[in-house]
């Protein structure tokens, strides 16, 4: 099941990856930075395209915020940042897509912008002039969460056009380490979500999901759902393309429409992250950070499952896919088989261009405190 499930979803991340590599290597984070001063409403847009322009895992992106907010952006602007690059992705719509179905792909995505509206307002109202500054001196600290070699990492290509910083061997270069630097930092909450989804699907009877969602009951499932999905998340501390699988097997399962929308966007309130808000933020402000993304991830489900069900887009029937069938020669296999093809040739120049020692060089500051 696992297996299936990762051969299913991988022309996805590699492209998804792929688009991010190539934005990132002509984007530098310090001209993000830049484009962040304040949290307007032209602001936050910015703020939510460049972050689902530049995908990362969840601990790769809660480490960019924090190097951001040291580069002087606003501090709601990078959280923003933040949601927007786990959340808002293309490989996560695409597996989306491919395992639940387009709906949920554009229940995703709306919901992630509803969440930042949301989010945005939480921000302003809880996060004022003293809690920021106090979040800002502690970030000012340096203290080492995970994946600070990543947010540190700007191999941005200088040039007077797009063109130059992107058919360059530089942009190459640059495009090929970032690609598999988001592989070095996403595959195993990959496979670890890929394992999990598998081993659930197998072992746990959908009664036990459908019990716990109340799916006995519609009108409860509805409530319960958006509530008990981001909770569900935190203790599998998997992030956002990890989660997918499992959202799978949650859906067939019993939950309801928005409470696997909710289980999905909860990747950034997993334990492992909120003691990174901690050494990052203070203890103070990542406890409101908790509270103020798990109120703008249940609120946004519940939007979303308010406008889906309205408009009737919540699917009718639970049929996940999970590739029983087995293997075929089908648009998954040739999509992959070019997906590899496209992989070797950015590992040879990753290879050929010193990245192996990079990555080690990245590695060995992850972690310490």
């Amino acid at each position: 099941m696992t297996a299936l499930m990762g051969w299913g979803i991988l022309w996805a991340l590699v492209f998804g990856f792929l688009i991010s590599g190539v934005i990132q290597a002509v984007v530098s984070h310090k001209e993000m930075a830049k484009l962040l001063p304040d949290d307007h409403a032209s602001t936050i847009l910015k703020a939510s395209a460049l972050g689902a322009a530049s995908s990362s895992c969840s601990y790769a992106a809660v480490a960019i915020a924090r190097s951001m907010v040291r580069k002087d952006a606003n501090f709601t602007a990078a959280i923003v940042f933040q949601f927007a690059s786990t959340n808002l992705v293309l490989e996560l719509g695409l597996i989306l897509a491919i395992l639940l179905g387009w709906r949920f792909t554009a229940a995703t995505w709306a919901g992630g912008l509803v969440m930042i509206v949301l989010l945005v307002v939480l921000m302003r109202a809880f996060f004022r002039g003293r809690m920021v500054s106090q979040a800002k001196r502690q970030a000012d600290q340096g203290v080492a969460g995970r994946m600070e070699g990543h947010a540190a990492m700007d191999m941005s290509v200088e040039g007077r056009s797009l063109r130059e910083r992107l058919f360059s061997a530089k942009g190459l270069t640059a495009t090929a380490h970032y690609y598999w630097m988001d592989w070095a930092s996403l595959w195993f909450d990959i496979a670890l979500g890929l394992l999990i989804a598998g081993a659930v699907a197998a072992w746990v009877p959908q009664t036990v999901w459908a019990g716990v969602f109340a799916a006995h009951d519609p009108t409860l499932a509805k409530i319960v759902g958006p509530l008990i999905g981001p909770l569900i998340a935190v203790v599998t501390f998997v992030c956002s393309v990890g989660n997918v699988p499992l959202a799978a097997v949650l859906w067939n399962g019993g939950a309801s429409f928005g409470g696997v929308i909710a289980f999905i966007f909860g990747d950034l309130i997993v334990i492992p992250i909120l003691d990174i808000y901690r050494r990052y933020y203070g203890l103070k402000a990542a406890a409101l950070l908790g509270l103020t993304f798990y109120a703008a991830m249940v609120g946004a489900a519940y939007v979303i499952e308010l406008v889906f069900g309205l408009a009737g887009l919540i699917p009718a029937t639970r049929s996940a896919q999970f590739m029983s069938e087995g293997l075929s020669w089908n648009y998954t296999t040739w999509f992959n088989i070019i997906g590899i093809g496209l992989s070797a040739l950015l590992l040879w120049r990753f290879l050929a261009t010193g990245g192996p020692d990079m990555l080690r060089m990245m590695k060995s500051g992850n972690d310490s405190h």
